[in-house]
This record gives structure tokens, sequence and C-alpha cells, in this order.
């Protein structure tokens, strides 16, 4: 079967799935008996959007093994991880008159988005896409073609420069979430420029564009052959009542609206993956994360000390809630043989 992991977007709370991953991969290690194993190595393809874009970029970076001369993954699932908790300040600085400010609408993004690409520069620096180590998906959306975007590494390997990218700029990419952060101005390894922002305003669960673009792969597999694993953010269940958008200016219900369409949108790709996997039966497909944030703030940029804690703890939580499928996601990847994908366009 091809094996493959999707991550969803979030903003901070990448460290949910981010946490997930770290209990995944331990399993992993105590099965194999191999304590450098690493999450990379049992899955074919990833896909993330934002958040779980980044994730995919951190956890598929490659990194020359001395002793052994082979590549191997430069960042373990803790070490993924790690990058939230270190540079979650950063990325979301706490500046209350910016933000006042910005969700009023009378300044632009809430945040300025150095501190996310030299986050980007420590972790990743010149690492082009193409040398990541498995075939990938990371979302986002052209504003100026006005359509999606998709960066692959397979895609860069098959076509070249056209279609590479510095890692760190598809991280920017596919993060630049709108009213939180400025469009994305990148260039390809050939110079070409494009504006880009966060693919969660269409895909923040990748997981059915994942599984599209498995269909584009040698053999054309169908769901019976995959083997997937979905890993979300929170399901986020605040309520939004009428006076809190009735006649309010547009520009303050902005993050109102992002929430809701995100939220719906990856709700929308579960129920129809869900009806997708179940046509072929059991243990194909697997949906990862918590019902409620309980306690932890269901805000994307909520980067205080209190929340990256309690966001700590949930992922923790959440592994634990389901360590039974997480066993049998083990079993899966363990014991089931797959081969180097190969795509047709």
């Amino acid at each position: 079967m091809i094996k493959i992991l999707t991550i969803d977007g979030g903003g901070i709370r990448g460290i949910i799935p981010g946490m997930v991953l770290v209990c995944l991969e331990e399993k992993l290690q105590k099965a194999t008996k191999n304590p450098n194993a690493r999450i990379s190595d049992f899955f074919d393809f990833v896909a993330g959007t934002s958040t779980g874009g980044i994730l995919t970029c951190l956890i598929l970076a490659p990194e020359m093994d001395k002793k052994s001369g082979k590549l191997g993954a430069r960042f373990s699932a803790k070490e993924a991880v790690q990058l939230y908790l270190n540079n979650g300040k950063k990325i979301f600085p706490d500046s209350w008159a910016k933000c006042l400010l910005s969700n009023i609408g009378l300044i632009d993004e809430k945040y300025d988005y150095a501190g996310l690409e030299d986050a980007m520069n420590d972790y990743l620096k010149d690492l082009k896409l193409s040398e990541l180590l498995k075939p990938c998906l990371i979302a986002s959306y052209n504003i100026q073609n006005r359509s999606t975007h998709f960066f692959g590494q397979h895609k860069a390997k098959l076509y070249g420069d056209a279609y590479d990218f510095y890692v760190k700029d598809v991280c920017r990419a596919t993060s630049a979430a709108p009213s939180y952060f400025e469009a994305a101005q990148i260039k390809s390894c050939t110079d070409i420029h494009y504006a880009l922002i966060d693919g969660g305003i269409f895909a923040n669960n990748p997981s059915l564009c994942a599984y599209a673009e498995m269909r584009k792969s040698k053999g054309l597999p169908s769901a019976k052959d995959m083997f997937m694993v979905s890993l979300g953010t929170g399901s986020t269940k605040k309520a939004y009542m009428v006076d809190d958008i009735k006649d309010k200016a547009t520009l303050t219900i902005v993050p109102y609206l992002i929430d809701m369409m995100m939220s719906g949108v990856a709700d929308a790709t579960d129920f129809q993956l869900q009806k997708m996997f179940q046509t072929v039966g059991d243990g194909h497909y697997y949906r990862i994360q918590p019902n409620n944030l309980i306690g932890a703030n269901h805000e994307m940029d909520d980067a205080s000390d209190a929340n990256l804690r309690n966001l700590q703890s949930l992922g923790e939580h959440t592994a634990n809630a389901f360590r039974d499928e997480l066993d049998e996601i083990v079993n899966t990847l363990i014991h089931s043989k797959s081969e180097p994908l190969e795509f047709d366009y």
C-alpha cells in the first residue's frame, strides 16, 4: 500500500499533531528496536497545509549520516515540535496595540513576517524542495493568477528548476494566513516570481488533495491501494452569535470568517474521505485530532507560555486517547511493503 501522512493547518496549534508525531515516532523506534528511526522512513508521501506544511518540510529535511554515508532525516519529530516552542513568540509576538488596530481594520496584517522567516532560515537554510527525502504536496494559493498552487518534491525532481524553490520560501508561502501575515512574494529557482497565501483558504485539511495526487502516480492507485493517516490541529467549535457579525464592519469579521472557513473545509474533507475509504473496509484511513481543545486557546496565534504548555499537554493527551489507533498504524507501517512512487503527468 501507498502510505500517506497528511497534516492540517492551524498556526501554533501545529504543536498538537507535532506531539502525536513524537508519540508515533517513539512507538516506531520501540517496535523496530531502532532508536534512530524517523517518521520519514515509513511514509511514502506527506502532504501539509500551513503549519502542517512546515511540519512536512521539517520531517522530510535530509541530512547525510557521517558514519554510513546515507541520507537520513535531519530532525526528529521532537526537534520539529521544538521549532514552535522555541520560536512561537518570535513568530507571533505579543503586541496588543498592533493586534487591536489590525482587528478593527486600522492597520495592515497582524504580524510582521520577519520572525517566521528567521525561524525557517535557521532550520532550513538553503535547502531546496527537490532535496526533501520523499514526495510531498504543500498547499498555497496564487492571488495573482487566482489559482491553487501545490509545491511538490516530486514535481521539482521531475521538471527541474522551474518547479523548484527554497524550502524556507515554501514554508513562508503555505503559512501566509490572510490578516495574520502579508502575502509571500517568493521566486522559483528559475527566478519566476509568485505572490502566494496560506493554502488553508481552500485545503486546510490537505488529505483529499493528497488522494488526488496519488491518483496521478503510476498504476492509478485507488483507495484500496492507500493507507492514510490524517492529523488535525484540533476541532474548534467556538460559537459565533448573530450579534458578533451583524452590522459589523467587514474587516472586523475577517478573523471569524477565516476560522469558520478553515474549520469547515477540514471537516468536509474528513467526511468525504471517510465515505470514500468505507468502500474498501477498515484499516485504510485514520483521522487523529482532539474533539475539543480542553483548556488550550483556539486562536492560531496564542504563543503565550501557558498556551504552549497547554498545547503540548493536549497533544500528549490526544496521542494517549488514540493509542490503540497508533498501535494499528505502527503495525501497518512496519509490515506493509511499498515501492518508490512514480508520477504520470
